[in-house]
């Protein structure tokens, strides 16, 4: 099969959640024999040449187009005011792409269109509009990362600060129109989580919308035997431009490690992500480490002990905690922090959800009273078992592979929306 992938951005360096998953199915795909044309929008934070998946070999074709997706004070407020698109949104259409999409299926035998998440879903109304002869729009695949308006709806309702309340709320709600319009236009969903598949359903989204969550790539994550945790050391990693990651960190420092910190003064607190804003990159607090981007995110987790995981707020999967269950690493989430991951408290992980539970935990940990290793070893066999990218890939090509059954008599897809 030929599939074509649109994506918000270059997957690669696979160094956060979003470009890995988005990276392994592409790899994934070329892997199993299949061709990928992946189109992507080249934005100035995660700009890439050319030749960036040339390694990917020959099977696999990118195909660049400069976007200046940077987040402007004056362009937010001017969308506020003047526009009803969600900025987070509207900052990824272009002309430039929908030319480059249809220039690409216009030239090409694609079999599939797979379109990664709700910032690149309005191009998909651009296909369903083009009554065109010269070539046919193959069946259309949203890969669901969020559900991005509950994302905003939980972050509006914990923001104390009247104007990013209003802000948030107006994101919110705007986004919920975008995505009941645009994610209904697909001939099939992939939800990353069986919660975000229940939520597309109640947006009415048409199915099939079937569950195919993030997978791991265990060639990349094999444990290196050299590396030694260390000793009375907790960290977290993830994305720190992404709001439920900053919020997570902040309650974190606010609600828990205050008073950790002053029954446990020896133990440290290790912080790594990209794009950190000043006030967590300049963060003053006893015993918190901040190491901004990381070379090595496996390297990283396997030089400290548990892993935290404190997220309020959010939709989708963390692809980061299947990567600590793959290397072998315990860890403590918050509930929704492990949602949609096949994961049991007490065997494979930990789950608490309110300061005074983390704290409980985290006193039996630094106790030394917690199982570790078996928490570890169980959490690894369960990535091997479930979320082996060879397994997930497999899953996408059989989805595709009943998209490309003929359709009933009488049906039309692509549609615009009513």
């Amino acid at each position: 099969m030929h599939i074509l992938q649109l994506c918000p951005r270059v997957p690669f360096p696979p160094h956060d959640g979003g470009a890995i998953a988005m990276y392994d199915v592409a790899a994934g795909l070329v892997r199993a024999g299949h061709r990928v044309t992946l189109l992507a929008i080249n934005t100035p934070k995660h700009r890439q040449p050319a030749d960036a998946l040339a390694h990917l070999g020959p099977n696999l074709r990118l195909v660049l187009v400069d976007v200046d997706t940077a987040i402007s004070a004056s362009k937010a407020l001017k969308n506020l005011l003047l526009s009803r698109q969600p900025y987070n949104v509207e900052r990824f259409m272009s002309p430039a792409v929908g030319e480059k999409l249809l220039e690409i299926l216009g030239t090409d035998d694609v079999d599939v269109v797979q379109l990664e998440g709700t910032f690149v879903a309005c191009y998909a109304e651009l296909l369903g509009r083009q009554h065109r002869q010269d070539f046919r729009v193959p069946p259309l695949v949203l890969r669901a990362h969020n559900v991005e308006y509950t994302i905003w709806q939980m972050l509006a309702g914990r923001e104390t600060n009247p104007l990013k309340r209003l802000f948030l709320k107006t994101m919110a709600h705007r986004l919920e129109k975008f995505e009941r319009r645009h994610l209904r236009q697909f001939d099939a969903i992939a939800a990353i989580t069986e919660a975000d598949a229940d939520r597309l359903r109640a947006l009415h989204c048409p199915e099939p919308i079937v569950f195919i969550p993030a997978g791991a790539d265990l060639a990349r994550l094999q444990p290196d035997l050299a590396i030694r945790p260390q000793p009375r050391t907790l960290f977290m990693i993830g994305s720190l431009d992404w709001l439920p990651n900053q919020e997570g960190v902040e309650w974190l420092l606010r609600e828990v490690w205050p008073t950790f910190h002053a029954e446990f003064p020896d133990v440290e607190l290790h912080i790594a992500g990209r794009n950190a804003p000043p006030h967590l990159l300049n963060l003053k607090a006893a015993n918190v480490i901040m190491h901004g981007f990381v070379e090595s995110a496996p390297a990283f987790m396997q030089q400290h002990g548990l892993m935290l995981v404190p997220l309020l707020s959010g939709g989708g999967m963390r692809v980061k905690i299947i990567e600590g269950m793959a290397l072998g690493k315990a860890i403590l989430s918050t509930r929704l922090g492990a949602e949609g991951i096949a994961v049991r408290d007490g065997h494979d992980i930990i789950v608490r959800d309110s300061p005074a539970e983390w704290l409980a935990f985290l006193r039996t940990w630094a106790r030394g009273e917690a199982d570790l290793a078996a928490l570890g070893a169980n959490a690894a066999r369960t990535a091997t078992e479930v979320y082996d990218n060879r397994r997930v890939v497999q899953r996408f090509v059989d989805l595709y592979e009943q998209l490309l059954l003929p359709a009933p008599a009488g049906t039309l897809a692509h549609s615009p929306p009513a």
